[in-house]
């Protein structure tokens, strides 16, 4: 792959990868680690995409392959674990208030969240780019919204936690 291309690339999807990443292990360094194993592969990827959306599908399929990777080693499971660290870069407390709230939720919930909300997939790609169920992917949105209204709910207020989700995705459905 061209550098130039390369690195264009990488400063288009860098975001998207790391978020994914950091959520599946809550772990800046580690998070860090499976990004640059993800654009290593991409790099020295010789076969074209058809098309953008292939491409970024791709990439999340294999960040997603090397967390679940590296949560099995035997080395991810005999280290201590550090206190979390929800350090965001986002603009407004609103928006790190919300995504502490994601982040909290359990694994299955939040990676869901992230992909539908975040990264605006479709339930269908979720469930290609996850190989679960489209009505897998449908319950756990459901569920996810649920718990994530339930916390809101006690930090402040529904009502803050639905003005924040409208405002920072576009959108009047309920939570």
């Amino acid at each position: 792959m061209d550098e130039d291309v390369f690195r264009g690339k990488l400063k288009q999807y860098k975001d998207t990868v790391y978020r994914i990443a950091f959520t599946y292990l809550r772990n800046q360094a580690d998070a860090e680690d499976v990004a640059q194993e993800t654009f290593l592969k991409l790099y020295l990827r010789e076969k074209p995409f058809p098309d953008v959306g292939s491409e970024k599908a791709w990439l999340i399929r294999v960040t997603l392959n090397a967390c679940h990777n590296l949560r099995r080693s035997v080395w991810f499971q005999n280290r201590a674990e550090l206190p979390e660290n929800l350090a965001t870069a986002f603009e407004t407390p609103q928006d790190n208030a919300l995504y502490a709230a994601v982040f909290s939720l359990p694994e299955k919930y939040r990676v869901v969240i992230l992909l539908y909300y975040y990264e605006e997939y479709s339930v269908q790609e979720i469930s290609e780019m996850l190989q679960r169920n489209p009505s897998t992917i449908q319950t756990q949105l459901e569920r996810a919204r649920k718990k994530l209204k339930a916390l809101l709910e006690q930090k402040g207020g529904f009502h803050y936690g639905q003005t924040t989700i409208q405002a920072a995705h576009g959108t009047n459905s309920d939570v």
